[in-house]
């Protein structure tokens, strides 16, 4: 320590830790900004659904993925029980079209896409919670940097390619 305090001066260390302390408490306040939102977002939709038909919806938007895979294995054993029944099955099925084919592909893929991106969404968004720290950002010890930091709103918790350095950069060029 005493070769850096020299090499930097002898103000230097105190100086890094105050931005230290700066950086920590401008993240957790982004922190306690994000859980904010995220319990927000809980809040509007943990009262959707609650009717018998909206269960109802929800039970029919689960059962495709099931079924396919069950109806998957169920052609294995089928084909195992009566052999003579699955070929002429399968010589019927030769006979559609191929556009036909190209059809159904596209309705699986586009139902099984949109449901995945649907939930890497919901994950992506849901998912920040777990960062939420038990910080206190309204201490009254915290330096007045640390306080506009903490007031100042916070874009990336709207907006994922937010960049702070730019932005900053941009406010000081004018």
């Amino acid at each position: 320590m005493g070769v850096i305090g020299s090499i930097l001066g002898s103000g230097a260390i105190g100086r890094v830790g105050t931005a230290v302390e700066v950086v920590a408490g401008a993240r957790a306040a982004r922190e306690a900004t994000v859980a904010a939102a995220i319990g927000q977002l809980g809040n509007e939709f943990a009262r959707a659904g609650t009717s018998r038909f909206d269960g109802f919806v929800n039970g029919l938007n689960r059962l495709p993925r099931p079924l396919l895979a069950l109806s998957t294995i169920g052609l294995f054993a089928y084909a195992m029980a009566e052999p003579t029944g699955f070929g002429t099955r399968m010589q019927s099925l030769a006979l559609v079209p191929e556009p036909l084919w190209w059809l159904l592909g596209a309705i699986v893929s586009f139902y099984f896409g949109a449901r995945e991106l649907h939930h890497q969404r919901t994950r992506s968004v849901l998912g920040m919670g777990g960062i939420v720290t038990a910080a206190d950002p309204a201490r009254d010890d915290a330096p007045a940097a640390v306080a506009t930091l903490l007031s100042a709103p916070v874009p990336a918790a709207i907006d994922p390619d937010h960049n702070a350095a730019l932005e900053e950069w941009r406010r000081l060029r004018g």
